[in-house]
């Protein structure tokens, strides 16, 4: 999903539709809540699914999975969709769409006590489906089950220097970059995995004092001098 520079946008897809900006609290808690969250994680990685399909999955009742999917309904984050066509089942999907926080200088206190709850949640759900891949992919069975996508694994880490209006362009050229290769499910190869991108970019901590020494004076292989630059 996209994202204002700084902030973290919900989870979703990318979309050709104009941005869409969160503002209304009510959404913004809602769409914090934990167990919905991890909803939305599940059928943004796994596809359409019912209530008691996400119920086993995330060791909730029905009940439950049955109301936070007509509340993230509610305010449009997920519909139904056609299922198998057994019996009444009803099944959910993900909305897409480019759906954006406003600036942090523009929340309230409020605001910002829930945008950082759900900061926190998507960082930690991130992190742990990272961290499951590793060890499902650790030792020579994992690597069997991974195939050539146990190479797949694009890593970067860089340092630009930026002013805010060329963050902003840079931003908005990596959205246009995942919009680039967004197809319908019709033309998405059988062998297309779904890929999970992050970005996050953020201005480094501002020095606490002038430097005592000329940059001219340091030695190009000084660790103070090495930026890690290289993708594996």
């Amino acid at each position: 999903m996209a994202k204002e520079p700084g902030t973290t946008g919900a989870p979703d897809d990318t979309t050709d539709g104009a941005p869409e900006e969160l503002r209304d609290l009510r959404v913004l808690k809602a769409l914090a809540q934990p167990r919905r969250q991890q909803m939305l994680q599940h059928l943004t990685v796994h596809g359409p699914a019912t209530s008691a399909t996400l119920a086993r999955a995330l060791g909730l009742n029905t009940g439950a999975t049955s109301y936070h999917l007509r509340e993230l309904a509610r305010y449009g984050f997920v519909e139904e969709t056609a299922g198998t066509g057994h019996g009444r089942e009803r099944w959910w999907r993900v909305i897409p769409g480019d759906r954006r926080f406003p600036p942090r200088s523009k929340q309230n206190a409020e605001t910002r006590l829930v945008m950082d709850e759900l900061n926190h949640l998507s960082y930690a759900a991130d992190l742990e489906l990272f961290e499951r891949l590793q060890r499902d992919a650790g030792g020579d069975t994992g690597d069997a089950e991974l195939g050539e996508w146990a190479d797949a694994f694009p890593y970067s880490r860089g340092t630009i220097r930026l002013t805010l209006p060329e963050l902003r362009e840079f931003f908005e050229e990596y959205i246009a970059l995942l919009n680039r290769y967004k197809r319908p499910d019709a033309e998405t190869p059988a062998d297309a995995r779904t890929v999970l991108t992050r970005l996050l970019a953020f201005p480094a901590p501002a020095p606490a004092s002038a430097p005592t020494s000329s940059p001219s004076h340091s030695s190009p292989s000084s660790p103070s001098s090495f930026e890690p630059e290289a993708t594996s």
